[in-house]
């Protein structure tokens, strides 16, 4: 939904504590770190910050951070398991500052990788740029489905159907679900001062998953490789503002 200038500030400052706390995390994720240490890093920093890591508790899940690993695809619970080169790990993040919410996710390759790994990272990052070049005032929701889409099938790799971004700020979860595939020209009309937590969540092979035991990891059915690209955006009337991304990273985008 349209946030006010008041909310506009508050979101801003909690995007400035996720950019932060991904930069760390890309700094800090290398062979022989635990999934539980990564989140703990995290939600130092957070704390450290003033802000609050929006997913603990968050409709029941246990840990800071979402953690997760190769062929999980998102809600992974941070454990005691250790990475090792030739890894990819997912880290979701969301911080809750002076009651508004920001939401962001990154890929990271743990130590080399195979070529076919890094060009899924890549194209996962591509087609978040490519849907958000789409999200500006008067686009429809779908415009940004149907680029990310695009982006990622012409790479070979397909999308998660099963999840999708959203409306984030006031709440984690607002309207209008934003999905990652579809035809162009459907769903809710954006508006300037909407804030949407856009996110290609991109397969190695099939676009179909499951949930795992726990009933919170979401995994690949064929158990391959999956990435996550996410930032929360704002909605204006030309580009829209990268909320969770740091200028270094913007720069490299550009």
């Amino acid at each position: 939904m349209v946030k006010s200038a008041g909310e506009l500030t508050r979101i801003r400052a909690a995007g400035r504590i996720v950019a932060e706390v991904l930069q760390l995390a890309a700094r800090e994720v290398r062979p022989g770190r635990t999934l539980e240490q990564l989140a703990r890093i995290c939600d130092r920093h957070i704390r450290e910050r003033g802000g609050y890591p929006t997913f603990l508790h968050y409709r029941g899940f246990p840990a800071p951070v979402c953690v997760s690993l190769n062929a999980e695809v998102v809600h992974g619970i941070p454990d005691t398991r250790v990475l090792v080169a030739g890894d990819i790990v997912k880290l979701d993040v969301g911080v809750t500052k002076d009651g508004l919410i920001a939401d962001a996710a990154r890929t990271f390759a743990v130590g080399e990788v195979t070529p076919d790994l890094h060009r899924l990272i890549a194209a996962t990052e591509e087609s978040f740029w490519s849907g958000v070049s789409q999200a500006r005032a008067g686009s429809r929701v779908t415009d940004i489905s149907h680029a990310v889409q695009r982006c990622a099938e012409k790479y070979g790799f397909t999308v998660v159907r099963d999840l999708c971004g959203h409306g984030v700020g006031r709440t984690l979860h607002e309207e209008p679900s934003v999905p990652n595939f579809g035809p162009a020209g459907r769903g809710m009309t954006l508006a300037a001062g909407m804030t949407l937590a856009v996110e290609p969540m991109v397969n190695m092979g099939g676009p179909e998953v499951v949930t795992d035991a726990n009933g919170w990891t979401v995994v690949t059915r064929d158990g391959r490789p999956s990435a996550h690209y996410e930032n929360t955006i704002l909605v204006t009337a030309g580009e829209p503002e990268i909320l969770t991304t740091a200028a270094d990273e913007l720069n490299r985008a550009g």
